[in-house]
């Protein structure tokens, strides 16, 4: 609970106050609550700076690839690709899967083992910076269409998109309501964000982001 209030917070602290109170909205124990950040400090989640509750390192991340995919604009397209080839071999394991996350949140989709790509529609990005790849800009694909279908399951983010916007609109209770609009927003941030020309009819995405930016706006009289 504490960590989805603070991750759709802006900025992203509470003081202990406003958590009690959140927690009393949300049908969490003022007891249960304490128990509950005396672990999350101690775990990393959350900080205590100047009296209040602040997210952690790993969250401030988590929290800016939120933001990215929640304010989301779509951006006109020239067609060609962004495509990054992994060419050092022999990595650590650890080292490998540092890497695929990384590409992951860059929003590319691996198409044989190695290959990652994506449309080149997010504008300037920074440059991945890592020896073991190799990137490029790739002018045009034979059926852009077809091939956003095998780097992405497209009809089954979008089924899922379309049930949890269903979920919110049916569940009135404050403390299940929080539960769907973390499953929400997380759903988001594995939006590919393609451009318009290569999704499927009734693509959910902008209407999660509306509903999460309302959803957000219900909450602001619990944060406050």
């Amino acid at each position: 609970m504490v960590l989805s209030l603070l991750l759709g917070a802006h900025p992203a602290r509470m003081a202990p106050a406003q958590l009690v109170a959140a927690g009393g909205y949300l049908g969490v124990t003022e007891p249960a609550l304490r128990v509950a950040l005396t672990r999350a400090v101690a775990s990393g989640d959350l900080v205590r700076r100047d009296g209040a509750y602040a997210l952690g390192e790993r969250l401030v991340e988590r929290q800016r690839r939120q933001d990215a995919s929640v304010d989301h604009a779509s951006a006109a397209w020239d067609g060609t690709w962004e495509q990054v080839v992994v060419v050092e071999a022999g990595r650590a394991a650890a080292d490998r899967a540092a890497l695929r996350a990384e590409l992951a949140a860059r929003q590319l989709a691996e198409l044989r083992e190695g290959v990652w790509m994506r449309p080149a529609n997010l504008g300037a990005r920074p440059t991945l910076d890592d020896a073991a790849v190799a990137s490029f800009r790739v002018d045009r694909v034979a059926d852009a269409g077809a091939l956003a279908g095998r780097l992405w399951d497209l009809d089954a983010w979008s089924s899922r998109g379309h049930a949890l916007l269903d979920e919110l609109a049916t569940t009135a209770d404050p403390s299940l309501r929080l539960a769907v609009a973390a499953d929400l927003v997380r759903h988001l941030v594995d939006d590919p964000l393609l451009p318009a020309s290569l999704l499927p009819d009734d693509w959910p995405g902008d209407r999660l982001r509306s509903t999460y930016a309302a959803y957000q706006e219900e909450l602001a009289a619990v944060r406050d």
